[in-house]
């Protein structure tokens, strides 16, 4: 699908958000590690969580929606799991195969796990050494999926004390969920914190140790079986808050959005360039804090973006590029090498693609280098390279760019939010 889009003359309305999709992962996978009947408020039918709730099924367990559209799951007990009769398909997903693998682990049965062709392209041993110092037996292919993974031995899993060489939310839960099958304390050690959706959900113990989160789980840790209420996407967010803030005459207001302080640092990012953003009506929904949030059209201007700001805006980098290269003067990204093994190299999509608009960047190995002309991109024609961030990043480029900005393979949007395109019209009024 090639999606087009013209240039907006303001933007308006109340944007509807698709579900948190980190949290929606995780509430999947904890209650079917619950003893009894879960429940999950707004779980979304994007396409990533629907894999991780088709792995859980293909493990036994039973999931379906109630009358009220209420996803009831029926949690099978750690040790409760059926072997798998078939791989258990990831799809896209990285959350999904990396924190599956942390669970399948430590289970008496063997178990495949693998995805479509670009997530077979993402590095996997960044989980595999570590689940292998617990003892777990994993074979790669050439450091990629296929992961096999052999029955654990009668002993299980050995604890681990482990030190995260680089800032990923998704090796931590990997770690972490394993330890749940180890015979003894597990400590994950993080110099830079990333998203603590996992250490939330299960109540694990933090301790802040000379400047370094240590995240504990100890062997009789149990999954309860719990209501889960997932908040708007906060990385959703992010695409309407820059699109906000670029198009002039622009109001737009994003209601329940989850602001855990681990996944915001965009908020920090945009209010230094400028941006007219307030955040209303906080409060606690489960252990998640949530929010309103109102945009306003503001005028940019460059900023350093680099160092431990990185891990908890990973998923906002595109967009921001696309911020910086309206905004005056220069952006320097930094410290973002990660974005070159996502479902596509994001930094060099974003260079090649601002470019086409006409923006002036500069491609460094670890991030982007981008002189802001204020709002004087050209329409063009651009890739999504089948990376949903990239798509609905070049969409709100397309809203700035004088002209039409024609997308190809537009349709992977729904991977994280299946109604962008239709959003994006609606509140643009085209």
């Amino acid at each position: 699908m090639v999606q087009t889009i013209a240039q907006a003359a303001s933007l308006r309305g109340t944007v509807s958000l698709p579900a948190d999709k980190s949290i929606s992962h995780r509430s999947a996978i904890l209650s079917a590690l619950g003893d009894g009947r879960s429940r999950v408020y707004n779980f979304p039918n994007s396409a990533d969580p629907q894999s991780t709730l088709d792995c859980v099924r293909t493990l036994g367990v039973e999931a379906g929606r109630t009358d009220e559209g209420v996803l009831a799951i029926h949690g099978r007990g750690l040790g409760g799991l059926h072997p798998p009769s078939e791989p258990l398909d990831c799809g896209n997903s990285g959350t999904t195969m990396r924190l599956l693998s942390g669970v399948m682990a430590g289970q008496e049965f063997g178990s495949v796990l693998t995805g479509d062709e670009s997530l077979q392209q993402r590095p996997m041993e960044r989980i595999a050494d570590p689940l292998q110092a617990m003892g777990a037996r994993i074979d790669l292919r050439s450091g990629h999926a296929p992961i096999r993974i052999r029955p654990q031995r009668r002993d299980g899993l050995q604890p681990l004390e482990y030190r995260l060489p680089v800032a990923s939310a998704q090796v931590k839960s990997c770690v972490l969920l394993a330890g749940l099958y180890a015979s003894g304390r597990t400590v994950v050690i993080e110099t830079t914190p990333s998203r603590d959706h996992t250490e939330r959900m299960l109540g694990l113990e933090v301790q802040e140790v000379g400047g370094e989160r240590h995240i504990i789980v100890e062997e009789d840790h149990t999954v309860p079986a719990v209501d889960w209420s997932v908040p708007g996407d906060f990385s959703g967010a992010a695409f309407f808050l820059v699109a906000g803030t670029l198009v002039p005459d622009s109001e737009l207001h994003l209601d329940d959005v989850g602001l855990n302080p681990s996944r915001t640092a965009l908020l920090d990012v945009l209010d230094g360039m400028g941006a007219n953003i307030t955040v209303e009506n906080e409060r606690v929904q489960g252990s998640e804090p949530v929010g309103d949030i109102t945009v306003r059209s503001a005028s940019l201007s460059g900023i350093d973006i680099g160092g431990p700001l990185i891990p908890n805006l990973i998923d906002e980098i595109p967009v921001i590029a696309v911020a910086a290269a309206c905004a005056a003067g220069r952006t320097e990204i930094r410290d973002a090498e990660e974005l070159r093994v996502k479902e596509t190299d994001r930094l060099h999509a974003m260079a090649q693609n601002l470019k086409a608009l006409g923006a002036d960047v500069q491609e460094r190995e670890d991030g982007l280098i981008i002189d802001g002309n204020g709002p004087n991109l050209l329409g063009a024609a651009v890739q999504s390279h089948d990376d949903h961030r990239i798509a609905m990043a070049m969409g709100v480029a397309g809203l700035v760019a004088h002209g039409t900005t024609t997308i190809a393979d537009a349709e992977c949007a729904r991977v994280s939010y299946p109604g962008f395109w239709d959003e994006l019209s609606r509140v643009s009024g085209s």
